[in-house]
């Protein structure tokens, strides 16, 4: 499906450059930031789980976000405890397939419950080896010819299997993706862009200055690291896998960068909760 980019006055109108409107970095002060939903991906590529609240650690990633993913089998460097490329990996930049399916992983037991179509497909305890290849059975009949080679379902460890080797969260700000749905004249469901944090109550864009400060939620503190750049996984609709939009370019023709969230550093550990406010310190 092709996307049409209105590039209205307002787009038109929008800094390049933000620090080039100090009223955006005011925003932060003068509105307040609130915590709209959290999420975590247990396995990269697959469906989100919304929790209501989350502890997070110092210097540790989003809990159980990203801990699995799926390697393919004549992947070089795809080990386990470490961090790997998505280039090796199942993910939605190459395999909207993965869309389709909705799954539910219980960290008590390890069990991974997969659905199609609201039915049960799979279900395996892949923290034990017998049900991780219960699990990867079903991925190699479910993705075929898409794999290369016997599909290795792998554990991150203490790491997290995200897009950056580094230990961040990603933030998006609904207002942001609602701005980009005008630009394309379409609504922008935000859950293609799978963040940990979505927040709301600042103007759209107002993140992009926050990178190198800091955002306090009650004991817990983050540091914003950078801007998250955007890739064709945000072209995949996240109900139906199918690739019907064009993101990053339409960001890129409207807005001049394709960034569209930040990632931030735990530094200082608690608790998040849907409903809590954020506040930007220096």
């Amino acid at each position: 499906m092709r996307t049409i980019v209105r590039r209205t006055a307002a787009a038109a109108a929008f800094p390049l450059d933000v620090d080039s409107h100090p009223a955006r970095d005011d925003c932060a002060a003068v509105m307040t930031i609130r915590i709209d939903s959290l999420y975590r991906y247990p396995v990269k590529g697959l469906s989100a789980e919304p929790l209501a609240s989350v502890t997070l650690a110092a210097g540790q990633p989003f809990p159980h976000d990203r801990r699995f993913a799926l390697a393919h089998g004549s992947s070089r460097g795809a080990d386990e405890g470490g961090w790997v490329r998505k280039a090796l990996l199942l993910q939605l930049m190459s395999n909207e397939k993965l869309a389709t399916l909705a799954t539910r992983f219980e960290p008590g037991t390890g069990l991974l419950t997969i659905r199609r179509n609201g039915r049960q497909v799979a279900r395996g305890t892949i923290t034990e080896p017998a049900g991780r290849a219960v699990i990867e059975q079903f991925f190699a009949a479910y993705m075929g010819d898409r794999l290369r080679g016997g599909p290795r379902l792998i554990e991150a460890g203490s790491r997290a299997l995200t897009d950056t080797r580094e230990p961040w969260i990603s933030i998006v700000n609904l207002a942001s993706v609602r701005d980009l749905g005008r630009v394309v004249g379409r609504t922008v469901d935000p859950m293609r862009f799978r963040a940990n944090i979505l927040v709301d109550g600042v103007p759209a864009w107002a993140e992009r200055a926050w990178t190198d400060r800091r955002l306090a939620c009650g004991t817990a503190v983050l540091h914003v690291e950078a801007p998250t750049d955007r890739c064709a996984a945000t072209n995949v609709d996240p109900a139906t896998g199918a690739r019907d939009m064009r993101l990053p370019h339409a960001m890129h023709h409207a807005y001049g960068h394709q960034t569209c969230g930040v990632y931030a550093r735990v530094i200082e550990g608690g608790v998040f909760e849907r409903g809590a406010e954020l506040s930007v310190i220096d």
